[in-house]
């Protein structure tokens, strides 16, 4: 796509993001990567369900803002997926109820916060690590995140919400949304004796549609 194309593919999926009850208020961020190395990002306070095409904001790969309105304080964190994603192509970051919830609670092992209880969850999010609580805007979260792009597309911001990572938008969302399902479910269930995935089934997924 071009950039034209783009502008409008984020604004279409900001509106669908909203309409859904996954994005709210200001919350939330989308961008995508273009072929020279700059990113299109969503703009600092804006609604993800009252975007425009031409105030998305355009910042060079070193985060300089080149047009559109002043991008997402949170820029920084998709410049560093992509830096260490060369395959990634897209980012959603939203502040989704479920998600969110999921953050906040206390993990034995952080390593995978999310149990594998659908095939779709596996093949879509894959392990999903929970990355260090940081204060909105700390640019310290940059490195944090850094560290756990390089083997996941998907993790977990502490108290913050989730970073989904995709070769195109439509990727990002979808796995984004799959997600969200799967943290609702994991409420739902509680305490109920569950079954999730085996390893051996979880092994047989990631052989099958490797990241």
């Amino acid at each position: 796509m071009n950039e034209d194309a783009l502008r409008d593919e984020i604004v279409r999926f900001g509106a669908l993001l909203y309409a859904r009850g996954l994005a709210h208020g200001g919350a939330g961020n989308l961008s995508v990567r273009l072929g020279d190395g700059s990113i299109l990002v969503t703009p600092t306070n804006s609604s993800l369900g009252f975007l425009t095409p031409e105030r998305i904001s355009k910042v060079d790969a070193g985060g300089r803002h080149l047009a559109g309105d002043p991008p997402s304080k949170e820029a920084f964190f998709h410049l560093a997926v992509y830096e260490e994603r060369p395959s990634a192509g897209a980012i959603v970051h939203l502040h989704s109820t479920n998600a969110v919830a999921v953050s906040c609670l206390c993990h034995a092992d952080t390593s995978n916060v999310l149990p594998p209880l659908t095939a779709y969850h596996v093949m879509r999010v894959g392990k999903l690590p929970l990355v260090p609580y940081f204060r909105p805007g700390d640019r310290q979260l940059a490195e944090a995140v850094r560290g756990f792009a390089r083997s996941h597309k998907a993790m977990l911001l502490a108290n913050h919400g989730p970073i989904v990572a995709g070769k195109t938008l439509a990727e990002a969302v979808h796995a984004y949304e799959e997600l969200e399902e799967t943290a609702k479910l994991f409420f739902l269930i509680g305490e109920r004796r569950a079954a999730p995935l085996t390893c051996e089934a979880v092994e047989d997924l990631e052989r099958h549609f490797p990241s």
